[in-house]
C-alpha cells in the first residue's frame, strides 16, 4: 500500500492559513501515521487501494485550517463522476464505488485526527499560533 504522501499545493493564499505548516507536519509522519492506522481496519483490498492511488486520490487530500471555525479541516477526494468510462475504475460496480468512497472519507478523518495529535504536541514547542495554549495561560 502507498505510504508516501506528496503534497499537492494548488491553492496559496490569505484563505490558506498555515497550510506550509500542515505539508510540514504531513511530510514529518503525519500522513503515514494516519495512514498506517486506517490500512489496519479499512475495507478496501490491495486491488481498491491500487485504483484508488492510480486515479492519484491520495495526492488530492486536502488539509487545511479553517479560520472561520478555528479548527483544522479537511476535504477528500472521490472516485471520480465519470469512472464508468475510465480504464483505471471499469471493473468496479456502484456498490464498490460508494466504498471506497466512504474508505477515503474514513482515511480523511485517521490523518486529521494524527495531525490535531501533532499539533498538541508541537504547540508549546513552536510558533504555529494553533488554539489558545500557544500564548500561555494568563492568570487574570
Amino acid at each position: 500500500m502507498p505510504r508516501e504522501f506528496e503534497w499537492q499545493d494548488e491553492t496559496l493564499g490569505s484563505e490558506d492559513f498555515y497550510r506550509e505548516d500542515l505539508e510540514d507536519l504531513l511530510q514529518e509522519g503525519a500522513w503515514k501515521e494516519g495512514f498506517d492506522e486506517w490500512a489496519d481496519y479499512t475495507d478496501l483490498d490491495e486491488e481498491h487501494v491500487r485504483t484508488v492511488s492510480d486515479l492519484g486520490l491520495f495526492q488530492a487530500f486536502d488539509f487545511f485550517w479553517d479560520p472561520t471555525e478555528d479548527r483544522l479541516r479537511s476535504d477528500a477526494p472521490t472516485i471520480p463522476d465519470d469512472w464508468r468510462e475510465r480504464d483505471a475504475t471499469e471493473s468496479l460496480d456502484s456498490s464498490t464505488v460508494s466504498m471506497i468512497d466512504t474508505a477515503l472519507q474514513d482515511l480523511g478523518r485517521a490523518v486529521q485526527e494524527t495531525l490535531e495529535d501533532y499539533l498538541e504536541r508541537n504547540d508549546e514547542a513552536s510558533d504555529f499560533g494553533w488554539g489558545e495554549e500557544t500564548y500561555g495561560k494568563r492568570d487574570e
